[in-house]
């Protein structure tokens, strides 16, 4: 079932889940991560039954065995997706990992929390730098006061969500 994603078929059944993958993996770029890698994830999110194999993923999204791989290494290592083994059977299985979501955020938090060590060496910076008006501080500083608050309150709020789903 080898499909072309860009042209889609009027007569594909499956036509809302192509879109769906496609709008998918297109969000997922614009966060900074490879097309295919969204496409995958994409599909592993609405597929039935929800383990597929790598020949599966790439019959379904019409991609070559090597970007698989590459792909699922990498959403493996952000943690979005884990290898599943099913009895009786040699070939690797990926699904989503449990607790993806939450993990996702935890990455995000990781760059923010770079970011903000960035804008505080800025800051550092204009302190002992002389000649720079108000405004080169006030932009610099804005960004710190916005990651000092998702630093502290993210943390409580992914707690609370886990809380709130464990019932």
């Amino acid at each position: 079932m080898n499909q072309d994603w860009s042209v889609p078929d009027a007569d594909d059944q499956h036509l809302e889940e192509r879109h769906f993958v496609e709008d998918f993996s297109l969000y997922f770029e614009q966060m900074g991560y490879p097309r295919m890698a969204g496409r995958i994830l994409g599909w592993l999110l609405i597929c039935d039954p929800p383990v597929q194999s790598a020949g599966e993923l790439a019959d379904v999204l019409g991609a070559s065995k090597g970007s698989l791989s590459t792909m699922t290494r990498l959403l493996i290592q952000v943690g979005l997706i884990e290898r599943a083994g099913l009895p009786g059977r040699r070939r690797d299985y990926f699904r989503i990992k449990p607790g993806a979501w939450p993990q996702l955020i935890k990455v995000q938090m990781q760059s923010m929390t770079g970011l903000h060590q960035m804008v505080e060496r800025g800051l550092a910076m204009l302190t002992i730098t002389e000649g720079r008006g108000p405004e080169s501080t006030q932009r610099l500083q804005e960004a710190h006061d916005l990651y000092a608050f998702l630093e502290r309150e993210l943390p409580a709020l992914l707690q609370r969500w886990q809380e709130e789903r464990r019932g």
